[in-house]
């Protein structure tokens, strides 16, 4: 979006219209009602103030005491009434403002989680930067200003027309000179300043967001890069994308400070000298006492900013346009998402994924999601109950993008997949998810905690070998950057203790016991067998052969095996 234009408005109400056509539409039809009689009471006491201080400067200019001291009484008397009115239009703005906010977050988040689109989103689009950014500082930017461009709108109609009659009393020529200056203005606001600075706006948000990020990579993966002593690297790299965003950020003041910042206090400083120069004829011929100078100003000025508004909120409006253009193409990528979902992909081949209680594949040949390259061909096996596999074979030959088509992450290619529900499987990669969150839910990841009593979860972190961990930082209920504090080791055994916890029917693990040594992989296994889970591991060790009841040998992609295990063999 790099322009003002009818789409604008189009972009705008298919996201607006998701919570005001929605299921709190009453409650805030209800608080915008309330603004709008709010709007109206100020509204009609701020002209009363505007003409009583005309009244207030005649009555000095005519030196009449009695009319000054009354004047100021019904000034002060109207105030009293004014600054509440006017506090209160502005919390309940703010209020609205808040609840339009958490309705459109959590649509938001709900659709970003649903159907995994937060994975698709991360592994497989990159036009769509930065969700994060856009669902915590886009959609706040878009509620917060829509209700104040809206009100802005509604309240600038109501002064032009109130104040309008308190210039059309003194001279109607003034009323016809401030709608042509008016217009005059807005239309050169739009069409000379409005594509360059949208468009220069827009590509700040982006740059601005990249920085944001490289410097949250360098946070998460501070110790890799202090090992491979790459901090001139990535020194360098952060300085090259700050660049970026310094030389647009140039760009932008060079056009909206200068450029726009000549044409806007020229533009709005002559308003203040217009009404004087045409009032003053009749003023100095003595058909107007003084006062109408300051009467005709104020109303002029009230006006003049109320039909002015596109000039006057430019630099915000380029930047809610730019939030609305964010905003949509996000909500549209997360909608084409569902569609795929619910409807499947027509033009390319997809896997067959169905339920069923027990875990196997049939003629699957997986490709990757672009379709680009194929990794498993025609491979069939069944993976029978209380039974372990193994998968084995070099980097790169498709063991995790196995995993990932069972898991239903990947769907491209042929063939058909039946599993279990995804509720009844756990899946552990080599490095584990640390949630934000307590000790205790950490453990019961991904259910809830409440229902495990603190002696049964002690006696699980005992099981995987981490006995003395929730005494060592304070507690059960702990809260701490678990991923930080915790070796990768210790990260493998507490995600083992999900297993135990969770007590699923089938497990998947990707090389989840490679940072462990062998007699505690061994413990690991042993309670795994315990708990009687089928279970499916990629891994390099030889050792987990013992482990496991079968092996599947990926070669390369049109050659696979299937082998019993070595002790299998042995029981033979």
């Amino acid at each position: 979006m790099n322009r003002f234009n009818l789409k604008v408005f189009t972009r705008f109400w298919a996201i607006a219209k998701l919570y005001w056509w929605g299921d709190e539409k009453k409650g805030a039809f209800a608080l915008l009602g309330l603004l709008f009689v709010l709007l109206i009471a100020y509204t009609q006491l701020s002209v009363v103030l505007t003409q009583q201080q005309g009244a207030i400067i005649s009555s000095l200019s005519a030196k009449d005491a009695a009319r000054f001291w009354r004047t100021i009484q019904i000034f002060l008397g109207v105030l009293v009434v004014y600054v509440p009115l006017f506090a209160g239009f502005s919390y309940v703005q703010s209020r609205l403002g808040m609840y339009w906010r958490r309705w459109l977050t959590h649509n938001f988040l709900g659709r970003y989680f649903q159907n995994r689109g937060f994975y698709e989103l991360g592994n497989f689009n990159t036009d769509i930067d930065n969700p994060d950014q856009r669902i915590a500082e886009d959609i706040k930017g878009f509620t917060q200003d829509s209700l104040r461009f809206i009100l802005i709108i509604i309240q600038s109609i109501f002064q032009v027309v109130a104040f309008s009659f308190v210039l059309w009393s003194i001279s109607p020529n003034l009323v016809f000179l401030l709608v042509g200056y008016s217009l005059l203005g807005t239309v050169v606001a739009v069409i000379f300043f409005g594509k360059k600075l949208v468009g220069i706006r827009f590509d700040q948000l982006k740059k601005e967001a990249n920085f944001r990020f490289g410097l949250i990579r360098v946070r998460e993966n501070s110790e890799s890069i202090a090992f491979y002593q790459g901090e001139a690297q990535e020194s360098g790299k952060l300085r090259q994308i700050f660049d970026t965003v310094f030389r647009n950020f140039n760009l932008l003041i060079l056009w909206q400070e200068l450029y726009f910042g000549l044409f806007t206090n020229a533009y709005e400083f002559l308003p203040y000298v217009i009404p004087a120069i045409i009032v003053a004829p009749a003023v100095l011929a003595g058909d107007f006492e003084v006062g109408k100078v300051t009467e005709a100003q104020s109303a002029f000025a009230r006006v003049f900013f109320s039909l002015n508004i596109i000039v006057s909120s430019f630099e915000s409006l380029t930047a809610f346009v730019a939030s609305i253009d964010r905003l949509d193409t996000f909500a549209e990528y997360l909608e084409s998402i569902d569609k795929v979902s619910a409807n499947g992909d027509l033009e390319r081949p997809t896997i067959d994924t169905s339920n069923s209680d027990r875990l196997g594949v049939k003629h699957l040949t997986l490709q990757t999601p672009n379709y680009q390259q194929t990794l498993i061909k025609n491979l069939s096996l069944n993976v029978e109950p209380h039974t372990g596999l193994l998968i084995m074979g070099p980097s790169g030959c498709g063991k995790s993008s196995f995993l990932r088509a069972i898991a239903g992450l990947w769907n491209s290619g042929t063939g058909s997949i039946t599993r279990p529900e995804l509720e009844e499987m756990l899946f552990l990669p080599q490095k584990p998810y640390m949630i934000l969150g307590t000790l205790r839910n950490q453990l019961t990841y991904p259910h809830d905690s409440s229902e495990i009593s603190d002696p049964e979860l002690e006696k699980v972190l005992k099981k995987v070998n981490l006995p003395d961990l929730a005494e060592r930082f304070g507690g059960l209920d702990a809260e701490k950057d678990w991923a930080d504090v915790l070796s990768l080791g210790e990260q493998q055994r507490l995600a083992f203790a999900r297993i135990l916890i969770n007590k699923p029917r089938y497990v998947i693990l990707d090389e989840a016991t490679s940072a462990l040594d062998l007699a505690n992989e061994a413990g690991l296994y042993s309670h795994l067998k315990q708990v009687e889970a089928t279970f499916v591991s990629v891994g390099h060790r030889p050792t987990l052969a013992q482990y496991h009841h079968r092996i599947l040998r990926f070669l390369d992609k049109d050659n696979w095996s299937i082998e019993d295990a070595p002790q299998l063999k042995q029981s033979k």
